[in-house]
């Protein structure tokens, strides 16, 4: 592995243990970014199991001209994301912002989450 893949990796795991140590039993908002799209999930990590999930790469997100690549498509994310997660009973959930920078795009679809019925 580069050295970068290496640092990239040591900031997510560190960034996940503090969470388990903070989290309480409340479920993980996982968030992955890549160049061209966004994609976030409630994971309950108790169980194991995926509670809710959403990507730029979905149909009415494609279909309403989102990218994923900009700070409208990570709101749009953001929000259906918080209404699929209180339609299946979560309001309260941990931010994994999974090594990235709380700026952008990951700082637009927690906005967005919140603004939405998710506390965190």
């Amino acid at each position: 592995m580069s050295k970068a893949n290496v640092t990239n990796a040591r900031r997510k795991q560190r960034v996940r243990l503090a969470l388990r140590r903070t989290a309480n039993g409340r479920p993980r908002l996982s968030v992955f970014r890549s160049s061209k799209h966004i994609y976030a999930q409630v994971i309950d990590d108790q169980k194991g199991v995926t509670l809710a999930s959403a990507s730029s790469l979905e149909k009415a997100m494609r279909e309403a001209g989102n990218t994923g690549a900009n700070i409208d498509a990570a709101k749009a994310v953001g929000k259906l994301l918080a209404e699929r997660a209180v339609q299946n009973g979560v309001k309260e959930v941990v931010f994994d912002r999974g090594g990235y920078l709380y700026h952008g795009r990951i700082k637009a679809l927690a906005d967005a989450a919140r603004e939405s019925g998710l506390t965190f």
